[in-house]
């Protein structure tokens, strides 16, 4: 018997939208969606449509006077000069109509997620919309609007009482969730992500291990440039399994960006298809062991939206349904669908060539590099694990 799993989604996520040439674009997850379809992977009865945020939602982590800001922004009533001081009207973070809905929406999309987990609706819940781990209580960065992950841990805070585990797999860290809950020790933030040496947002150095009573429930993976699955996963597997027995989460909160692919456009890493086969796989066997399955998914970067998102995203439902038709050929008709529309050639298998890209020169000293972030970035855990087997 297979876990009941809910897929949220409307046709209205896509409204998120800066512009055409935005490299942040939600038609991947139309991609994605219809990908699942194709495959016979999804089931009408499984889509729960997103609601929106209420105000009162989005001021568990925002400030009233920048949801305000937001909802004029929308409306192109808020001067430019005061946009700024919000972070919008930037490159980044574009104003563009009805902002304020369309990012309550995603908000709500994963409260929507949330809710069908915590009241037994389902075990397993995926938002693909959501992710957006940049925004900040009184500021747009990163593409983010409103932080949807913050709130929903807020949210589960509230309603629920739950210890949350956040593990934020994008290639840009997490620095938004991970500041909204730096001084609380019933959160603890783990992110894995490219080194800020060369890559926004700049921060997530192994030494941001919270403050006051949240100090030593942040724990930082910054990998280092060009890093390939073998490195990641290593870095990946311990850190989530240490970081869990540590933390005896009551539920596990994922975001899922894809950006740390070869073929990401704004990211310097050079992951295949493999790491986002273990990803899920590995969140849903933490989720079982220690929340009684109760795993929340959702999305956040990825900008190849042709090549990579649509399988990277697609992988994460399957292992959540536990529907192996995962392997060798993407379905024929999807990719004879999108063909004429994409502007590159359509992978033709779920998996990557062995031969993606020539070999990388520094390979073992980025792995030797990366084992001794992991070293430092878990010393907490093992020192006391040490300490406490001599007792």
């Amino acid at each position: 018997m297979t876990d009941s799993c809910s897929f949220v989604f409307s046709e209205e996520l896509l409204n998120y939208k800066f512009s055409n040439n935005h490299p942040f674009n939600q038609f991947r997850l139309k991609l994605t969606v219809d990908l699942l379809h194709r495959l016979n992977a999804l089931d009408n009865m499984q889509v729960v449509p997103p609601r929106m945020a209420t105000e009162e939602e989005l001021s568990l982590v925002h400030d009233p006077s920048y949801i305000e800001a937001v909802k004029k922004a929308g409306y192109g009533k808020l001067p430019l000069q005061v946009a700024e001081n919000y972070g919008l009207g930037t490159e980044d973070t574009p104003i563009f109509p009805n902002m304020h809905e369309a990012s309550a929406l995603l908000v709500g999309g994963a409260l929507t997620a949330v809710d069908q987990v915590m009241t037994g609706q389902a075990v397993h819940a995926l938002h693909l919309g959501g992710g957006l781990h940049h925004g900040f209580r009184g500021k747009a960065s990163g593409f983010c609007i409103y932080n949807d992950s913050s709130v929903a841990i807020k949210y589960l805070q509230k309603k629920y009482n739950a210890r949350v585990l956040y593990v934020d797999t994008d290639a840009h860290h997490g620095d938004g969730v991970q500041w909204s809950f730096y001084d609380d020790p019933n959160v603890c933030t783990l992110s894995i992500h490219e080194t800020g040496r060369y890559l926004f947002p700049g921060t997530g150095n192994v030494n941001e291990r919270g403050q006051g009573k949240g100090y030593g429930y942040s724990f930082n993976i910054p990998v280092d440039a060009f890093t390939e699955d073998e490195s990641w996963l290593h870095v990946y597997t311990h850190s989530i399994k240490e970081v869990a027995e540590f933390f005896k989460p009551d539920v596990i909160l994922t975001q899922n960006g894809a950006d740390s692919h070869y073929y990401d456009p704004l990211t310097h890493l050079s992951a295949s298809m493999k790491i986002y086969r273990e990803i899920p796989k590995l969140a849903h066997e933490i989720a079982h062991q220690y929340c009684g399955g109760k795993w929340i998914a959702v999305g956040g970067g990825g900008y190849d939206i042709w090549r990579v998102v649509p399988r990277a995203w697609a992988l994460i439902w399957m292992e959540m349904t536990e529907n192996s038709n995962c392997y060798g050929s993407l379905p024929q008709d999807w990719i004879d669908y999108w063909q004429e529309k994409a502007p590159v050639s359509l992978p033709k298998n779920w998996d990557d060539p062995d031969d993606m890209y020539k070999p990388i020169p520094r390979k073992a000293e980025i792995t030797e590099k990366n084992l001794l972030t992991l070293e430092k970035a878990l010393y907490p855990i093992r020192n006391n694990q040490k300490s406490e087997s001599k007792k």
